[in-house]
């Protein structure tokens, strides 16, 4: 439903409540008929019913409506305001994210002063139960370009990119094994930041601030190893054994990730954009991007106004 002058319209948001001045930049429910009975062995264990992007304008409330059937993860992307969880009353802003737990009830007020950019999963399974005690009101997360793990919203975009083709079986089996990994880079996040950063080779901190501060450069794996001492061979071992990640890939996220802040919070043109980030030529920008986001740039630029 939609808004009507200074008329305040209920409707339903999924199984969640929303009263005026919500903008679904993209939503998925997933087919009701996809049953327990229905699911492979490994869909059964952790498995998504719906999954979206959202944004909340200041004076709106958004609440459980009661005490639902599933979990709900929500990361706040932009903005801030205040939940109302467990009894508790908590700040949540941009880089932070709460779970609430299936039975539980929840609402949240965006500041008076800002709008807030939420994703967001419900999700049930067999092994949720066992982590439970990892869930907490509301987490810190690090800015995702100091992360170990890929991009959180690159994630949530790869779920919502295969959620768009459809429902069959192999498709849902993916995204849930996808969802599997996002959700473990909120629930174990103190494991995949900062915050083990005095865990971390030396030679390794030294290397992903070189990577950061040079993301306008079209850098080399020679330059990189060479920067921290190391031959190309044995750093990248390191690297990988670290993150997970070959150097060049792990670059090449953090490029991706900084033209999405550029393509949300500035006007900048994409052959700019592309020039900004080392690329000599916005085709191949274009190309990366596509990539890693499952849309073109300007697609993602323009999918708020969708």
């Amino acid at each position: 439903m939609k808004k009507m002058d200074n008329i305040t319209l209920l409707y339903n948001f999924s199984d969640y409540n929303i009263s005026v001045m919500i903008k679904e930049l993209k939503h998925y429910n997933l087919p009701e008929s996809i049953d327990d009975g229905n699911r492979s062995i490994t869909n059964r264990d952790l498995y998504l019913v719906e999954a979206g992007e959202s944004e909340i304008e200041r004076g709106t409330q958004w609440d459980s409506g009661g005490r639902k059937e599933s979990n709900l993860l929500v990361y706040c992307t932009k903005g801030e305001g205040t939940v109302y969880l467990e009894g508790e009353q908590v700040p949540v802003s941009g880089d932070q994210f709460f779970i609430v737990r299936r039975g539980d009830i929840f609402s949240f007020f965006p500041d008076p002063k800002t709008d807030c950019r939420f994703l967001y999963a419900g999700f049930r399974g067999r092994k949720v139960k066992h982590m439970v005690r990892e869930f907490s009101v509301v987490r810190n997360l690090v800015p995702s370009v100091n992360n170990m793990v890929a991009n959180r919203e690159m994630l949530f975009y790869e779920i919502f990119n295969n959620l768009s083709k459809g429902f069959h079986d192999q498709n849902i089996e993916y995204v849930n094994l996808c969802f599997g990994h996002l959700l473990a880079t909120f629930i174990f996040a103190s494991r995949t930041s900062d915050d083990i950063a005095d865990e971390i080779n030396p030679v390794m901190r030294r290397a992903l601030s070189f990577l950061e501060k040079n993301l306008r450069k079209k850098l080399t794996l020679n330059q990189i190893s060479r920067e921290v001492g190391y031959s190309p061979t044995y750093f990248t071992t390191l690297f990988r054994k670290e993150t997970n990640y070959p150097p060049m890939s792990y670059f090449a996220h953090l490029k991706i990730l900084k033209a999405c802040e550029f393509l949300d919070y500035t006007k900048m043109k994409i052959k700019e954009i592309s020039f900004r980030l080392g690329y000599s030529d916005p085709y191949y920008f274009t190309r990366d991007f596509k990539k890693k986001m499952g849309m073109p740039p300007r697609q993602y630029r323009n999918r708020i106004k969708e």
